[in-house]
């Protein structure tokens, strides 16, 4: 479906009067474009298509030893109340004949961030996503964000911070291999 920043400034308009603004003073004259421009760019994992961001950067490879990319920043938007939610996630993976370009981790990270999501599926389509490129031996992805949504409406809870994985393969199944990730992303 295409995406149309005239229709959605023409319904931010409509929102701010809805809440009892003046969509036509000064400080909001432009204000219905700039958040279309913003809800477009936050959600332009739509538009991403992951072949493309892979784009052949698998590489033969013997290695087969832990690979983690840590603290990979990421900001998404929350599905049931489009606000956002901010963390960073840690990938695992280990290689099964061939690695991924380094670069191309926190892209998939941001292809599935960049649209609305909850923080749990979120994890797997990334997880599942590095599996079926890499056929890795196991596939590790964590979680750890704070959500708007807890923080400024609702229960209001400053502090609280939600962590989810996916383990795969040998992550899953061998203790010490799980073990060993946790350890390296707390390191």
């Amino acid at each position: 479906m295409p995406r149309n920043p005239e229709k959605l400034e023409k319904t931010y308009r409509k929102i701010l009067s809805e809440i009892g603004e003046d969509p036509e003073r000064e400080g909001l004259l432009d204000t219905p474009r700039r958040v279309a421009d913003s809800i477009l760019y936050l959600t332009h994992g739509y538009e991403e298509d992951i072949d493309r961001i892979v784009n052949e950067a698998l590489f033969e490879s013997d290695n087969d030893e832990m690979v983690v990319v840590k603290d990979i920043e990421l900001y998404s938007l929350c599905e049931h109340h489009m606000l956002p939610f901010i963390g960073k996630c840690h990938v695992g993976y280990i290689p099964n004949g061939k690695v991924i370009g380094l670069s191309k981790i926190p892209r998939i990270v941001n292809v599935f961030a960049r649209r609305l999501q909850i923080q749990e599926n979120l994890t797997t389509q990334i997880a599942e996503t590095i599996r079926k490129y890499t056929n890795a031996k196991g596939v590790a992805v964590v979680i750890e964000a704070k959500h708007l949504c807890m923080m400024m409406r609702g229960v209001e809870k400053q502090n609280a911070s939600m962590i989810t994985s996916c383990l795969l393969g040998l992550f899953k199944t061998r203790q010490e291999t799980r073990a060993e990730f946790m350890n390296l992303i707390r390191g």
